[in-house]
């Protein structure tokens, strides 16, 4: 990223659709957590919903803008296969942050009774230790990435907008997944934000680690084994810092050449079958 990119009206724009994004995002979902007057604490289902639904709604508002992230494991899954650079992955990530924690905020002020906080917090369930959650972390993110990386490739072939409710579902299916044994987060921003208003960082690290790691493990696997342009020259060029775009570049080229090739041997075998 340049300097003049960096002071562009655009780079800013995409920066404020990140923070207001991850404001939208987490207060619906800890709002959906929250429980009744005399009522125990909602299962997972709410949440789910909340988050599908809302993840449906930021891809059409801030998709065109800042590709509508809100989630720092999706932002530096993006990094992990240079689709995005350094800086900019830093400012979005600070910028999910601090609109998940003005969420949170904004939602426990609203709360009658501060006590019911606590369920607002990504916490790992007593019965289960934080190795069991972290794994239910890691793969919940996984399907949640691979669907929005798949989405975006399967936009960039055609040219249409078919994957912004395949996300939402990927989100709901991920929180109804891992719900009951780790909160089902995928997302580090939504269990920062309770975790500074509340207070209670216990085992916090699960709900970086997990997602980060999930994410980076589907956006490697969806680029390197899955995608139509995938290649082994793809993946040594983005472990050894070379020019991705050159070998995508070359990959399409082939590809395209090898359409062409067997359009021409379909064609030659019409007409002769048509001579005889």
């Amino acid at each position: 990223m340049t300097l003049r990119e960096l002071r562009s009206r655009q780079f800013w724009r995409a920066m404020l659709a990140e923070l207001l994004g991850s404001l939208v995002f987490v207060s619906a979902v800890l709002g959906s957590s929250v429980p009744g007057s005399g009522e125990a604490p909602p299962g997972p289902l709410y949440p789910a919903l909340a988050a599908g639904m809302v993840a449906v709604a930021l891809g059409h508002c801030f998709g065109e803008i800042s590709g509508a992230q809100v989630n720092p494991a999706v932002t530096l899954s993006l990094l992990a296969t240079r689709k995005l650079d350094l800086l900019r992955a830093l400012v979005y990530v600070g910028a999910q942050c601090l609109g998940a924690s003005l969420g949170a905020g904004a939602l426990y002020l609203a709360l009658p009774l501060k006590s019911t906080a606590e369920c607002f917090v990504s916490k790992v369930p007593m019965e289960l230790n934080a190795a069991q959650a972290l794994g239910m972390e890691v793969l919940s993110t996984f399907q949640l990435v691979f669907t929005v990386f798949s989405v975006e490739d399967q936009r960039r072939r055609e040219n249409v907008e078919p994957g912004n409710l395949a996300i939402g579902f990927s989100v709901s299916a991920g929180v109804l997944m891992a719900g009951r044994f780790s909160g089902g987060s995928m997302n580090p921003a939504r269990s920062l934000g309770p975790a500074i208003i509340t207070g209670f960082w216990e085992n916090h690290w699960v709900y970086w680690i997990g997602p980060v790691l999930g994410a980076v493990l589907a956006a490697w696997s969806h680029e390197f084994f899955f995608a139509p342009g995938a290649s082994r020259q793809k993946l040594v060029a983005c472990l050894t810092c070379k020019d991705i775009e050159m070998v995508e570049t070359a990959s399409v080229s082939r590809s395209s050449l090898s359409t062409v090739t067997q359009t021409a041997m379909r064609a030659k075998q019409t007409n002769k079958q048509e001579h005889n």
